[in-house]
């Protein structure tokens, strides 16, 4: 094997190894992030048993964490005429990677705190003691915090990159 081949190897395999542990910092399953990494630096669509070798996991893990990443949208399935194997592929685009994660986050946990936060709000919106006060004051301001976040994430996640970008640089230019 090359030195180059050698070297690609180990940097991939740090990569993958490393969005593991970043996925997991962020709330996200090891494995699931793990075989992300891999499939997002493939050339070529992987078979669950490629993926199960590879990452030394096996294939139920493999298979459950195959799912979620497709429930997720962030791979797909690849059917390969006369072939019995399923195939997978990453989509590899990080625009798309990252607004396909944000409308999932948002989805996931933005709209279920938010609906936690006006259950709380309305359950206490007549309560007079200050104590019923005080917290339907702090659940409001947090549902107006997370709306606000809610269309922030939105906003980006269904805008085009460069214009994204643009706002980006601009906003932070002028710090």
């Amino acid at each position: 094997m090359s030195a180059e081949i050698e070297n690609w190897k180990a940097a991939r395999e740090e990569f993958v190894s490393q969005w593991g542990a970043i996925g997991n910092a962020w709330g996200i399953n090891r494995t699931l992030a793990m075989i992300h990494a891999l499939l997002m630096t493939s050339r070529e669509p992987l078979s669950t048993d490629d993926i199960m070798a590879e990452l030394r996991i096996s294939r139920g893990n493999a298979s459950t964490n195959l799912r979620e990443l497709i429930g997720w949208g962030l791979i797909r399935q690849i059917v390969r005429k006369g072939e019995r194997k399923e195939y997978f592929e990453a989509e590899k685009e990080v625009w798309k990677i990252f607004s396909t994660v944000a409308r999932e986050r948002k989805r996931r946990e933005l709209v279920p705190a938010l609906e936690v936060l006006t259950r709380c709000a309305d359950q206490t919106k007549e309560d007079r003691s200050p104590e019923a006060r005080a917290f339907h004051k702090q659940m409001a301001e947090l549902r107006e915090f997370l709306k606000l976040a809610e269309r922030v994430v939105e906003t980006i996640a269904t805008s085009e990159q460069g214009r994204v970008l643009k706002f980006a640089a601009n906003l932070f230019a002028k710090r």
